[in-house]
């Protein structure tokens, strides 16, 4: 059998297992300014979570008693809360009372909304941007709404595929419109920086509803405006 001509490129050493990793000294690690890491906007800091980022800490074999990582559970706590605030939140709230009668019977279209969320497999980030369309059927949205409605349900635990289709329903939920088309281009730092180590794979994924799944001209055109730049 013909040798494989690239195992050795693949072949990477193995992580050192939690349980073997000596602890390490932390007096001998630069520290930080004081202030350095608190979020702009903090929130009640979750003890128990905190407690675990502690003990998460000293399993990687850390000092969590050093003066850079004294604060770091709460820092860790207070961030998680900040990115999955979506959990604590609602598609109705976001768009409130943000309807409008209104006879517009063509596309409606946001694109290049910044998105950011956590891979449920390994919470790491991914992040990139979504294309939302829909075809109104005599009710129109506040435009900042769609953008909230992507926040919402990007601030949980997800994978791209589920979020896609997340975003599709629940816009057809509120609007009842006669079509939804969702477009989300992403980068995933589970396969970026750890894995394969891929940094230049893109993941594109596509929830199309209604008239957007039924008429070509309709995604045709759906996908003519995310490919236009001015």
């Amino acid at each position: 059998m013909p040798k494989d001509s690239t195992s050795n490129r693949r072949a990477k050493p193995p992580a050192v297992p939690l349980s073997k990793r000596d602890q390490r000294d932390g007096r001998r690690v630069p520290e930080p300014r004081a202030g350095e890491g608190w979020d702009l906007d903090p929130v009640e800091v979750n003890a128990e979570y905190a407690s675990m980022v502690q003990r998460q800490l000293a399993l990687l074999g850390e000092d969590p008693s050093r003066e850079g990582l004294l604060k770091t559970p709460d820092r860790v706590a207070n961030a998680m809360a900040w990115l999955t605030r979506g959990y604590s939140q609602c598609v109705e709230d976001v768009v409130g009372d943000a309807l409008f009668e209104e006879e517009h019977r063509n596309m409606v279209m946001v694109r290049d909304i910044e998105l950011y969320s956590l891979c449920e497999h390994h919470l790491l980030p991914f992040f990139g941007k979504a294309h939302v369309a829909y075809m109104p059927n005599g009710r129109i949205v506040g435009l900042s709404k769609l953008p909230g409605i992507v926040e919402v349900i990007a601030r949980r635990l997800q994978v791209q595929e589920r979020l896609t289709e997340e975003i599709a329903g629940a816009i057809e939920d509120v609007l009842a419109p006669t079509g939804v088309g969702v477009v989300i281009e992403a980068y995933h730092l589970c396969m970026m920086m750890r894995g394969v180590e891929k940094q230049n794979s893109e993941m594109d994924t596509s929830s199309v509803l209604g008239t957007f799944r039924e008429s070509q001209a309709t995604r045709e055109e759906f996908l003519a405006l995310i490919g236009a730049r001015s």
